[in-house]
């Protein structure tokens, strides 16, 4: 079965490609390889939510962070399909590379990550295990609670 099927098998509609904030493009292909910039988790253009993840009043909860990743994931694919045509050229997730907003004590980033990697394995099976980075970090662009970058290798073009 093709990635194309796969997602819609899952009910999962891949967004239009975010419009960059800066001075970027969203993904670019080079070879075998595809980079997507970070992306962030927007919905419709905009932002579901702002702010550092963490435990407490005015933090945006953990489990609300971790369907942001899998909104940022699918973004991210979106930008990568722009490039390749179709996400069915994938042949492997190599690398994701999570940023987590975190309040200082916050050290829960991996499982944040989580929703972008288990969706990563839901829509492209063996071939979405990768390796992975979980980073906390202070600010993100837009005070966006996460973003998510993809390297993935692509087959030639039919």
């Amino acid at each position: 079965m093709g990635v194309e099927q796969r997602l819609a098998e899952l009910g999962i509609e891949l967004p239009g490609v975010a419009v960059p904030v800066a001075a970027y493009v969203p993904a670019v292909l080079d070879g075998d390889r595809v980079y997507t910039s970070g992306q962030l988790p927007f919905v419709s253009g905009a932002l579901p939510a702002t702010g550092k993840v963490g435990d407490g009043h005015g933090l945006v909860p953990a489990e609300d962070a971790k369907e942001y990743a899998r909104i940022a994931v699918l973004n991210a694919l979106a930008a990568a399909a722009s490039v390749i045509g179709s996400l069915d050229r994938v042949v492997r997730v190599v690398k994701v590379t999570g940023f987590v907003a975190s309040e200082p004590s916050f050290t829960g980033q991996p499982g944040v990550i989580n929703g972008a990697s288990e969706l990563l394995g839901e829509v492209f099976g063996e071939a979405g295990s990768h390796a992975r980075s979980a980073v906390g970090v202070a600010v993100l662009p837009l005070d966006a609670p996460v973003e998510v970058e993809l390297i993935l290798a692509v087959s030639p073009e039919a």
